[in-house]
């Protein structure tokens, strides 16, 4: 009986240890073959019409573009291309980053011999490979209390506060004068009933508004 053909994968890493033990664990399988490795986007970018990859493994800290604007130009020159973000950041940002640059699958480099190729079947399935601590995040992410007292930009705010930013980085990054976003805060304090930045975070981490 013939044997079906195996599925090209790219892969993007700069570590050359990981690149080459990822090699060694994806051609070890029966169903898939390494077309190329590269440490770099601009690279494997170069070589994409050549190479043909079906998967490609992409780290994100990368030298020169990073994997998520490398994800991005290889899904508009190869839509058909799918590409598993394997990193060791486990940032909910960063996830949503690579998701929205068209990623299909979000792994961590902890991921062991098994996850990575049940991630490429997964994808082959047509499915969404995720670590289970990611996957974790992503629903998380989701779930905001709906019956928060807060406003969507008081909300906005309150993240923003969360992330440490200042009344002046607030203020630019939602393009409000330092005045409203100070009178928004004090409404955010009013609703939660505390009196502090730590305590608000505290509160909205707890009663899950942010």
């Amino acid at each position: 009986m013939a044997l079906p053909f195996k599925k090209r994968v790219m892969i993007v890493e700069d570590d050359q240890e990981i690149r080459n033990s990822f090699v060694l664990i994806v051609n070890s399988s029966q169903k898939f073959m390494v077309v190329n490795s590269y440490g770099s986007c601009e690279e494997a970018i170069e070589n994409l019409n050549r190479d043909k990859p079906e998967i490609v493994l992409m780290d994100i800290e990368l030298p020169g573009m990073n994997g998520i604007q490398g994800s991005k130009v290889i899904k508009d020159k190869s839509p058909h291309t799918d590409v598993i973000m394997v990193t060791v950041y486990e940032d909910s940002e960063l996830v949503f980053e690579a998701l929205k640059a068209g990623a299909s699958g979000y792994i961590t480099k902890s991921a062991n011999y098994m996850e990575l190729l049940s991630a490429l079947d997964e994808i082959v399935k047509g499915g969404a490979p995720m670590s289970s601590r990611i996957a974790r995040m992503v629903i998380d992410n989701f779930h905001v209390n709906p019956n928060s007292p807060l406003t969507k930009r008081e909300t906005e705010i309150l993240q923003l506060i969360a992330e440490g930013k200042t009344y002046t980085q607030i203020s630019e990054e939602l393009f409000i004068s330092k005045e409203t976003a100070k009178t928004h805060i004090k409404n955010i304090y009013s609703k939660l009933q505390v009196n502090s930045k730590s305590e608000a975070i505290a509160k909205a981490n707890l009663e899950k508004l942010i």
